[in-house]
């Protein structure tokens, strides 16, 4: 137990974008450590294998086709979990990637469509028929959105139908939820979206609770500090002083909101326009919670 896997951003397979400067970001891997793994989204069989071969030329190592974003923006191109409407039309997409390229090709989908067309079981058995070598299910239909609470029967029904390993993903925010998935689908696996938000330990924390039992004491505030910091000013470095300053505020609200309950300091943050200053006002909020913490500890006098 203890192997893990990054997926990339989704990149379309439409490859008008592909010298866009939000796709070139997402394409851009220097630095990464690890297998790398990337998605693409589309849902034309063609372009969706030169996609996959584009990208394997520009260093992916598995190639993973998304069935499974909900986003009125990629369903209304019939891409994303749309296709899960369609099982001819997923078939023709899984063979002409598969086919494309010499790398593992993975799929992630949603439990189906909608509340009455959960035909997960049945997208399963065709990715497994046409070569895809691992598979994630997200317990939601595309109909769901990301509203209610995910279910895990039908994650199980598609453990059981296939050989192939099986990835159970969904309102996994803890060590106990993630072990409680496991042992109810039977999966070989969990992946982490939403819950990592903020929350970068977790996937620590699970390992050590499958592994012992025992919960990891939750981190420090100066390590919390330190990966904020650091966070922050990687997101700054990679996407530039102006577009990185924006993505850093939603990054940042996720971080603190258990620490700022009343959003504060969070509506200071989001006013601020500067990368420098959105690193200093970091330090000088984190100084304040640790001298917070310092006198709440210190013995009456």
């Amino acid at each position: 137990m203890g192997a893990g896997l990054v997926v990339s951003e989704m990149l379309s397979s439409n490859p008008r974008v592909w010298k866009t400067a939000k796709s070139m970001s997402r394409m851009d891997h220097t630095g990464e450590d690890g297998i790398r793994s990337v998605q693409i989204a589309g849902a034309d069989p063609e372009l969706m294998a030169q996609a996959a071969q584009f990208n394997v030329g520009n260093g992916a190592q598995i190639i993973d086709i998304n069935m499974g974003c909900p986003a009125k923006k990629v369903n209304k191109k019939l891409a994303g979990s749309a296709l899960l409407q369609y099982p001819d039309l997923v078939e023709s997409i899984i063979k002409a990637v598969v086919n494309a390229v010499d790398v593992p090709v993975t799929l992630k989908i949603r439990t189906g469509w909608n509340t009455d067309n959960r035909n997960g079981v049945e997208i399963a058995r065709i990715a497994e028929q046409n070569g895809i070598q691992s598979l994630a299910v997200h317990g939601r239909t595309r109909a769901c959105m990301y509203k209610g609470d995910a279910e895990y029967h039908t994650i199980r029904d598609i453990k059981g139908a296939v050989s192939i390993p099986v990835i159970a993903n969904g309102d996994i925010t803890s060590p106990e939820k993630a072990q409680h998935v496991l042992e109810y689908t039977g999966a070989d696996g969990v992946m982490i979206g939403r819950g990592a938000q903020g929350n970068p330990w977790i996937f620590k924390q699970i390992l050590h609770f499958l592994e012992t039992g025992e919960n990891l004491a939750p981190p420090l505030l100066s390590e919390q500090h330190q990966v904020l910091h650091e966070h922050v000013a990687n997101v700054h470095a990679f996407y530039g002083d102006i577009t990185g300053v924006r993505i850093a505020r939603k990054h940042v609200g996720w971080y603190l909101a258990e620490h700022d309950k009343e959003r504060q300091f969070r509506k200071t943050f989001n006013a601020i326009e500067q990368a420098d200053a959105q690193l200093n006002a970091l330090d000088d909020y984190f100084q304040s919670l640790q001298s917070r913490e310092t006198r709440q500890i210190s013995p009456a006098a």
